[in-house]
């Protein structure tokens, strides 16, 4: 029986399948259904958006080629990185076999440079831009107000970490890079004549051009530019290629990058601001964000932040400015008596990544203060080794916090098998010094103390609990939907217009399912 099944299907007649060549009609403005993507796109650009600004830029009414047109130019970058294509070749290969492409640009074929050129001189167009599709976003009633989540996600730069550091560190990788070219000099001066001796010199003469035109770049640069300073007056490391990014520490490692910052609404993840940052720490950008988003912004409106712009001064110009806001403090989850058990997995590997090269030796934990025995009655202090230090200070104050303040000696630390365990540093320093604060104290910030009272109780972790699911899906969306996964431009300038054409597509796709359909 099954034989004869096998015999029969091999007897089956199909219809012939033809792929060559063929000429089919087409309308063009078929192609752009409603309830998708590119129907809201193509809506929102002809009928809600004033794009006058753009038109301003071409001054060719009476004399002058043809331009393109910047709606077109507009809607055709955004369909682009709607679909995870950012780079100009592609696109422009996308408009000239994709329908979507062809039927929202008219079949109006551009150059990958005319593309480009597009996007790098959006600049100051972005931001009104933005705003215009957020307040269609607004009439369509997908902001709620109800609560705003701020956070950020760092992505690399077009820019070499190779390339970076201080004046002083720039100069001596110039002096490296002269010291190489000289040895390879040397190493061929020394070798005999060979029957590939032409193809040797022509290599090496370019790797010798390379390196002596990269140390007179790090030179020129560092002529050029300015030290950057933080407020503290230190110096920061800067980069060759892209000045304005900076060095940032991930979960993967340190990257060259920005931070990019967005504002999300809680009822449809709306973003209603956004911006980005040449900086791994993000407590100056609490402020401007929040102005940013004032165009939508109620008085009764929530902000919520993590303990990444969390800080005095943040604090108190949210009481000055009675906004009520949820940001969150370094102690916050050591204070959460459902967190209290966390501390057992911290010692576990990490399953998905081990940042420790091959070989290397696990991290020595060091004594802590909790480590230490005190004894207020007593006056004394004994460390983990069973040896008492002396009080040196029983009233000290750090930043308005009081605490005892003991020191071991040095003939009882000097040979303490411990000292790894219990200095930093103990190739250099002498003895362990540990601060004992007061329990229980109030801050000396009375706003920053109001914030952990509401942020601690019932209500403030159900609220602030929200944050999460509220931004961080937007971040997916755009890193791995929209294949964003790093930055293609250079400059601040540009990297933030890049930026806000993504957040544009997603808030524009937030249009396309809830409002045009």
């Amino acid at each position: 029986m099954q034989a004869s099944r096998f015999t029969l299907n091999a007897m089956a007649r199909y219809k012939p399948v033809d792929r060559n060549p063929r000429l089919l009609p087409v309308v063009l403005s078929e192609q752009i259904q409603p309830g998708t993507f590119e129907f809201a796109l193509d809506h929102l650009v002809d009928h809600e958006l004033d794009l006058s600004a753009l038109d301003a830029r071409f001054k060719n009414d009476e004399v002058g080629a043809s331009a393109y047109d910047p709606r077109v130019m507009l809607k055709i970058v955004l369909l682009a990185y709607s679909r995870g294509l950012i780079s100009s070749r592609v696109i422009e290969h996308a408009c000239l076999h994709n329908v979507q492409f062809i039927a929202l640009s008219g079949d109006s074929q551009r150059s990958y440079t005319h593309i480009a050129k597009f996007v790098r001189e959006l600049g100051e167009q972005i931001k009104p831009l933005f705003t215009q599709v957020l307040l269609t976003c607004d009439r369509l009633g997908l902001i709620g107000r109800q609560m705003f989540a701020i956070d950020g996600v760092k992505l690399p730069a077009n820019a070499s970490k190779e390339r970076s550091g201080t004046h002083a560190e720039l100069l001596h990788r110039a002096a490296r890079l002269e010291k190489a070219a000289d040895k390879i000099i040397s190493l061929h001066q020394s070798q005999d004549s060979s029957t590939q001796e032409v193809d040797v010199n022509v290599q090496r003469q370019a790797r010798i051009d390379a390196l002596h035109k990269e140390a007179q770049t790090t030179r020129d640069f560092v002529a050029r530019s300015s030290r950057r300073l933080n407020r503290k007056g230190q110096e920061l490391k800067t980069n060759i290629t892209d000045p304005d990014s900076a060095k940032m520490a991930t979960s993967k490692g340190v990257i060259q990058g920005y931070a990019a910052q967005a504002t999300v609404d809680s009822s449809h993840q709306v973003i209603v601001a956004a911006d980005v940052i040449g900086s791994g720490s993000e407590q100056s950008m609490l402020v401007p964000m929040i102005q940013q988003s004032n165009v939508v912004r109620a008085e009764h409106t929530l902000i919520t932040a993590d303990a990444g712009y969390h800080s005095n001064d943040n604090i108190a110009a949210l009481k000055a400015g009675n906004i009520p806001a949820m940001i969150a403090d370094n102690q916050m989850r050591q204070r959460d008596e459902r967190f209290k058990d966390q501390g057992k997995h911290k010692a576990k590997a990490d399953p998905l990544y081990d940042k420790r090269a091959t070989g290397q030796e696990t991290p020595i934990r060091l004594y802590r203060p909790s480590d230490f025995t005190h004894d207020p009655s007593t006056n004394t202090c004994i460390c983990p080794a069973g040896q008492h230090l002396y009080s040196n200070g029983s009233h000290c104050v750090v930043n308005g916090r009081t605490h005892h303040k003991f020191t071991g000696s040095k003939s009882s630390c000097g040979s303490c098998q411990h000292r790894r365990q219990c200095l930093r540093y103990p190739q250099r320093t002498q003895v362990r010094q540990v601060a004992l604060f007061v329990k229980n104290q109030p801050s000396p910030h009375e706003a920053t103390e109001l914030m952990k009272r509401a942020i601690d109780s019932p209500r403030g972790r159900q609220l602030y609990s929200q944050r999460v699911g509220t931004v961080e899906p937007v971040f997916g969306n755009i890193r791995h939907n929209k294949r964003l996964s790093r930055f293609t431009l250079r400059s601040k300038a540009k990297v933030c217009t890049q930026w806000n054409l993504f957040c544009l597509v997603h808030n524009i796709e937030k249009m396309a399912h809830h409002g045009y359909q």
